[in-house]
């Protein structure tokens, strides 16, 4: 399935701050904890939980989020479906480094071991 130009903005001017929460709520429904959903987005983005935060604060949109993040240089290897979207596939960069952070959320809520969820190549 082809992203189009709408969904990629739609995706990109996204607030972090609004999409946050949800992730929290996802996984803690799952015995899941807060500080692993932070290990998560720290190991994809390289943002410790204070940073993560302020990017809250700031109300900064998944463009931003991305733009000043270092991603992980094995974030390549997030593969699969997400969303109906193969994450492999998406050529949009702003739009596949969300659907990374949501296939992570996915894999800890869902679960899996954390040795897992951050891939080692």
């Amino acid at each position: 399935m082809k992203t189009t130009p709408e969904h990629n903005a739609k995706i990109a001017n996204m607030i972090f701050a609004s999409v946050y929460p949800h992730y929290v709520t996802k996984v803690e429904n799952k015995n899941r904890t807060k500080a692993e959903l932070h290990q998560v987005i720290e190991w994809l983005t390289g943002y410790n939980e204070e940073k993560i935060q302020e990017l809250i604060e700031e109300k900064a949109t998944f463009q931003e989020f991305f733009n000043l993040a270092k991603l992980n240089p094995n974030a390549h290897l997030i593969t699969g479906m997400i969303c109906g979207y193969r994450i492999e596939d998406l050529e949009n960069p702003v739009t596949r480094q969300a659907r990374y952070l949501d296939k992570l959320v996915d894999e800890l809520a869902k679960g899996r071991k954390m040795e897992k969820i951050l891939r080692k190549e």
